[in-house]
């Protein structure tokens, strides 16, 4: 069993991995929301033109995390048999926990920021409690071999107080200090905060009314926070889907800005006066009486679009604007790069006569490399999916249904986009060559276990009674008949 000092020691330990990552995440979110700031233009420019465009942003990142994650969907789980009534249990569980809804968001969470998890506990009813946790919030410590997790945060703020529960494999600790933020043992006002002793970075013991002891006892016997990483490297980090998007991005906005600019000075066109004196700006005394004059500022003529050149033989010039196709084609160019970085597929990015013809076979192979994308992170994100399962099932008390469910297989949604026609035909040849009806709407329709059941509950129905099942092989005869 852990001590105090021990729980304090994890809580700073992973503490400083959360705010280690916190900058990387809300940059990427704000990314994905659209609130970009402007870059890359240079300091000249901004001095005249920046806040014009300060609130605006071609924002592409959201395009790029949103797409694969519109293919990612859990249909259910299979143990390899036909499910036993602790299985339904276990799925209607995932439903009551809204987690068809929430694993969405999970997904869109770890595309853009690397993470998310889902943390399992009991609730009063000796149900499980699922919460699907942003990656702001959670940090998880694993043993060398990345295979079990030894400790868990979730740290928060809630109006003035923060608050940070670790979960430990025997033990939930929970914390709270005032909301204020400690570097190298200083708030931000500079006061010391004690790093060492029971208030070590000012946490102190934290007990609701709901728990009866603290620390409460863990009885899963494991840490109930699982993380769900976006196709992690080996041996590195998870990938952030718009990390390569965000550089990309910025320089798409740039251009835009120079191209308003431009167009801004297309409207009126510039003018050159030769041979002028400089003009003059008269100044006034404070009943606006003219009691002399100054040479006019080069930036108000510039903003003015006229440039003035003294000298003999006064005249005046104009030049035309910059040509605005030019921004155009390197805007496409780039969002182009984001196209083939992300394996995002160029119909949905670029709208244009490139794409505006293409049939059928054209639009799936261009939508190819987006599917294996997600088919990476549903690999990915199947073993978490299986833990969480697995936590799931200790939480009603399980244990052989937990134990089955670590080579239990998630049956992921296609993610790959076909016609109704399409679809059809592959399940009538499926069904040629022997498939089982439950295997044929799993697979080429997504159907949930439940719906198979219905479904084929509806099927026996059918066969049951002589009249439905004459017309139904009738039709099917009929369809045997147009096909050949």
């Amino acid at each position: 069993m852990a001590t105090s000092q021990d729980a304090l020691l994890w809580v700073n330990r992973l503490y400083k991995v959360l705010t280690d990552r916190r900058p990387d995440i809300a940059k990427q979110f704000r990314y994905f929301e659209g609130e970009q700031p402007l870059v890359y233009a240079t300091p000249q420019w901004k001095e005249f033109h920046a806040e014009r465009y300060s609130g605006f942003s071609d924002n592409w990142c959201a395009v790029v995390a949103q797409a694969p994650v519109d293919r990612l969907r859990i249909d259910g789980f299979s143990l390899g048999s036909e499910r036993s009534a602790e299985e339904r249990e276990l799925w209607d569980d995932w439903k009551r926990n809204e987690l068809p809804l929430h694993s969405k968001q999970g997904f869109l969470a770890s595309t853009i920021a690397k993470r998310s998890a889902t943390l399992v506990w009991g609730g009063e009813d000796d149900e499980p409690v699922v919460t699907w946790e942003h990656p702001s919030q959670i940090a998880v410590s694993y043993s060398a071999d990345h295979r079990q997790r030894r400790a868990a945060l979730k740290a928060w703020v809630h109006e003035d107080t923060e608050y940070a529960t670790l979960y430990l494999p025997d033990e939930v600790w929970k914390f709270e200090r005032p909301t204020y933020i400690v570097h190298d043992g200083r708030t931000e006002s500079g006061i010391i905060v004690p790093v060492s002793g029971a208030g070590m970075g000012g946490w102190k013991p934290r007990q609701p009314d709901t728990d009866d002891t603290w620390p409460l006892s863990n009885p899963l016997g494991e840490v109930p926070v699982v993380e769900w990483l976006n196709r992690p490297l080996l041996g590195g980090e998870p990938l952030s889907d718009i990390s390569g998007t965000m550089a990309m991005q910025d320089a798409v906005n740039t251009l835009w800005a120079y191209m308003f600019t431009a167009a801004d000075h297309a409207s009126m066109t510039a003018r050159v006066v030769t041979g002028a004196d400089w003009p003059q700006v008269p100044v006034l005394d404070k009943d606006g009486q003219k009691i002399g004059s100054r040479p006019a500022k080069l930036e108000d003529l510039a903003q003015g679009r006229f440039l003035f050149i003294p000298g003999k033989d006064a005249k005046i010039d104009q030049w035309e604007a910059a040509r605005l196709d030019v921004f155009d084609k390197e805007i496409a160019t780039a969002v182009a790069h984001i196209a083939a970085q992300t394996s995002t597929p160029g119909h949905y990015l670029l709208s244009n006569e490139k794409f505006a013809n293409l049939n059928g076979d054209a639009l799936t192979a261009a939508e190819t490399p987006l599917a294996t994308k997600s088919r990476n992170a549903a690999e990915f994100y199947s073993p978490a999916g299986r833990d969480t399962l697995r936590l799931m099932a200790k939480v009603r008390g399980r244990d052989a249904l937990a134990d089955s469910l670590r080579s239990a297989e998630l049956q992921w949604h296609d993610p790959a986009m076909h016609s109704l026609s399409v679809v059809a035909d592959a399940a009538t040849k499926d069904r040629a060559v022997g498939l089982s009806l439950r295997t044929i709407l799993e697979t080429r329709y997504g159907m949930s276990p439940d719906r198979i059941d219905i479904e084929l509950d509806r099927v026996a129905a059918e066969q049951s009674d002589p009249v439905l099942d004459r017309i139904t092989r009738g039709l099917l005869d009929v369809a045997d008949r147009s096909g050949a």
